[in-house]
């Protein structure tokens, strides 16, 4: 399953960047003899209500919102790490005071902390990426400053820091490593949370803007005229739905990795 869902991944992924290279349907053409036509060797994904190209937006729509759940999940995941490794390593107040601020943050449910963020803000790609980001570090941060306690209290920590060897040196070198399989499990996770938060924000107008678009906007575009036009909201539905199935399988893959080394280390 973990190599299926690593090829599958991959190749959907890729093919949203690729195909529209020999796909040069344009996704924003507008043909009023074509509206809501079914899926056929014409138009592989059938046409909208303006009659443009389903297939042609769902490439278009996916490359936004892979680039938003990527880049959101890498920015969340490396502030998760550094306040969970500070927290860890460095103990006492600073470890009292972050913990208090992960809790608050997680007080407030995320996805409506999100909206009430867009709310004030004029959401476009990049306000998303940042958003998304800063409601999403909290998971990373506990599981991080959790490890980092643990490794903080290991024996050759504890001499390397007798031998005055520099902190930075300390986190960078001998931290870093032993943490990277926790890093690329929530990262994997990360990126399906986000890609879902982007989704949900654009299915409720709250996400990208038209002209722009992601697979929830083509989400939300369909849901008004489901009844006689399935295909409109099924594939894009489709693509959130495998690119979040695979990195869920790839992640479980990867804890069950991590929990098999940990067993044999006890």
């Amino acid at each position: 399953m973990f190599r299926f869902s690593l090829f599958l991944l991959l190749f959907v992924a890729l093919s949203m960047f690729i195909a529209p290279i020999f796909y040069t349907v344009s996704p924003y053409e507008l043909n009023p003899q074509k509206i809501l036509l079914s899926p056929s060797f014409e138009h592989i994904m059938g046409t909208d209500r303006l009659g443009r190209d389903i297939f042609a937006r769902v490439l278009q729509g996916g490359q936004t919102s892979l680039i938003i759940g990527f880049l959101a999940s890498s920015f969340s995941s490396f502030l998760g790490l550094i306040i969970g490794i500070t927290a860890g390593y460095f103990k006492g107040n600073i470890d009292k005071t972050i913990t208090i601020l992960i809790d608050l943050f997680l007080t407030f449910p995320t996805f409506f902390l999100l909206l009430a963020l867009v709310s004030y803000i004029e959401a476009n790609s990049f306000v998303l990426i940042i958003v998304i980001s800063i409601t999403s570090w909290m998971g990373m941060s506990r599981m991080i400053r959790s490890e980092s306690f643990a490794l903080a209290n290991r024996p050759f920590i504890k001499i390397l820091k007798l031998s005055n060897v520099s902190k930075t040196k300390i986190i960078l070198k001998y931290f870093a490593p032993l943490l990277a399989p926790i890093f690329l499990i929530s990262f994997s996770f990360g990126v399906a949370g986000a890609i879902l938060a982007e989704s949900g924000l654009s299915f409720l107008g709250l996400g990208v803007n038209p002209p722009q678009m992601s697979w929830g906007s083509l989400l939300s575009d369909g849901k008004a005229v489901i009844d006689i036009a399935w295909h409109l909201s099924f594939f894009p539905g489709l693509m959130i739905f495998i690119i979040t199935f695979c990195l869920i399988q790839i992640s479980d893959y990867l804890q069950n990795i991590a929990n098999k080394k940990e067993l044999i280390k006890n």
